[in-house]
């Protein structure tokens, strides 16, 4: 089992859900969901080769993940215990110790990297509910990158209509290292911010000193992007 490496979590596998909300903007955790659990379980140790089991201890629901070594022969658990939801309070339970036993496992760890994530009021609706305040948008990882230690290092979260409402980008590569393409549908809304403005795409090229699109830096980029939204739309 010592050879068997825990992958990190993809920009689908993880929830944002708000935490503090207030009229000025509100704050997001990140979460993983047992969903992703069962998968990251499956591949690492294969269908077979994991199991869960849960014990009620002291009126609280706990669970254990056992992986099987095939060097040592036998099965190695990890126990974590759940906390109540407001609705369903078993199955609530049952799902969030289960969750919690993978990340002892490691599944998931690297959440606990996540910076603090603020959306404020102008890239969110903010409603008031009596004396509290409540969100109607929801949000979802788009991007999200690690670092050699497995910590998130760039991320970027967008709402319900795509738009992105935070992003921590990753650190520029140190020398001798060379970025990644940009994605392909990154550029594609790139050329179509330029054809919606008129903006000539030499032009852009020429203000950061590059000689074609596939120079193009992340931050390049998200200065270049930046620069075309508060471009007015050329004329029809």
């Amino acid at each position: 089992m010592e050879d068997v490496k825990i992958r990190l979590l993809k920009a689908g596998e993880i929830e944002c859900r708000a935490g503090a909300v207030s009229e000025n903007g509100l704050s997001l955790l990140l979460y993983k969901d047992a969903r992703a659990d069962q998968r990251i379980l499956d591949e690492a140790f294969g269908c077979f080769g994991w199991k869960r089991s849960h014990q009620s201890i002291d009126g609280r629901l706990y669970c254990t993940v056992e992986v099987w070594d095939g060097k040592k022969k036998e099965w190695i658990g990890k126990q974590d215990v759940g906390t109540a939801g407001s609705a369903e309070k078993e199955k609530g339970q049952a799902s969030d110790s289960f969750k919690r036993a993978c990340v002892c496992v490691g599944i998931g760890r690297e959440l606990y990297t996540a910076p603090f994530i603020w959306v404020p009021a102008g890239k969110c609706r903010i409603q008031k509910k009596g004396e509290k305040y409540a969100t109607p948008d929801r949000f979802s990882v788009k991007e999200i990158s690690y670092n050699e230690n497995r910590e998130i290092a760039g991320l970027i979260i967008v709402n319900q209509k795509g738009m992105e409402v935070y992003s921590m980008k990753s650190p520029a590569p140190l020398a001798g290292e060379t970025e990644p393409p940009l994605k392909e549908e990154w550029m594609e809304e790139f050329k179509k911010e330029l054809d919606r403005t008129g903006v000539a795409l030499d032009a852009v090229l020429k203000r950061y000193g590059i000689s074609s699109e596939e120079n193009m830096t992340s931050e390049i980029y998200d200065k270049a992007m930046r620069s075309l939204k508060r471009t007015k739309t050329k004329a029809a």
